[in-house]
């Protein structure tokens, strides 16, 4: 274990204001739910094969998973 490292964060967290400390918490608490998203990606496909006539509609789960990863990094570099 990093004592060190843990003690130099304890110190920086404590010299941030208190909005940067509650925006550390909300960054740290925010958590993503994978089923619900899948949920969500399934209910939008089915919605999409309705405006298209019921023609199958299959969506690549693995190209939408990289590019809600590619979407996610840019946020966090923007971050």
């Amino acid at each position: 274990m990093n004592i060190q490292l843990v003690e130099s964060l304890v110190n920086a967290i404590k010299a941030l204001s208190v909005e940067e400390q509650e925006l550390l918490k909300q960054k740290l608490a925010h958590k993503s739910n994978w089923q619900d998203l899948r949920t969500k990606i399934l209910t939008n496909a089915q919605a999409i094969q309705q405006r298209y006539n019921s023609q199958p509609f299959e969506p690549d789960i693995d190209q939408i998973i990289y590019q809600m990863r590619e979407e996610r990094d840019q946020q966090l570099l923007a971050d």
